[in-house]
């Protein structure tokens, strides 16, 4: 084997040039990296979310259908309580009595009510009527006598 370089001689230090454009394309190599690195970890969370999403929608939709026929049962249960039917077979309960041909007004006019309740030739809207104007007699002194102030 040949020497090319005596073993005698000590080799003077070699001083590399720094390339700044390999810095330059590491760099950017690094961020490009990180860039689609985090990308992907933004996709990731937002499938993750979306699947999360998508299991609560899903249940909330089976509370929403769970509500709806529970709201269809209360509703038949209202209708089963409020029949007449049932109201007439309460009614005869407590002691109530159908009502008599006698009692019905078709016209609409309000029946005679007893002697002790009103006086002679009065019903029940002359008197609430009389009650009115008695009101509006106590109020009126007092608008009046708010209005002869002087300013």
């Amino acid at each position: 084997m040949v020497r090319r370089v005596p073993s005698k001689y000590r080799n003077t230090p070699v001083a590399r040039e720094v390339d700044k454009a390999a810095l330059i394309r590491l760099a950017m190599l690094l961020v490009s990296g990180l860039a689609l690195a985090g990308g992907f970890v933004y996709a990731g969370r937002q499938h993750f979310a979306a699947l999360r999403y998508g299991y609560e929608t899903e249940n909330l939709r089976k509370v929403r259908d769970e509500l709806a026929e529970e709201q269809r049962r209360f509703l038949l249960e209202r209708e089963a309580v409020i029949s007449p039917a049932r109201l007439e077979r309460a009614a005869r309960q407590l002691g109530l009595q159908p009502m008599q041909p006698a009692q019905i007004d078709p016209l609409g006019r309000l029946a005679k009510s007893t002697p002790e309740s009103t006086p002679p030739g009065q019903n029940q809207w002359s008197r609430s009527r009389a009650a009115n104007a008695r009101t509006k007699s106590m109020r009126s002194p007092k608008i009046e006598m708010n209005r002869n102030k002087p300013i």
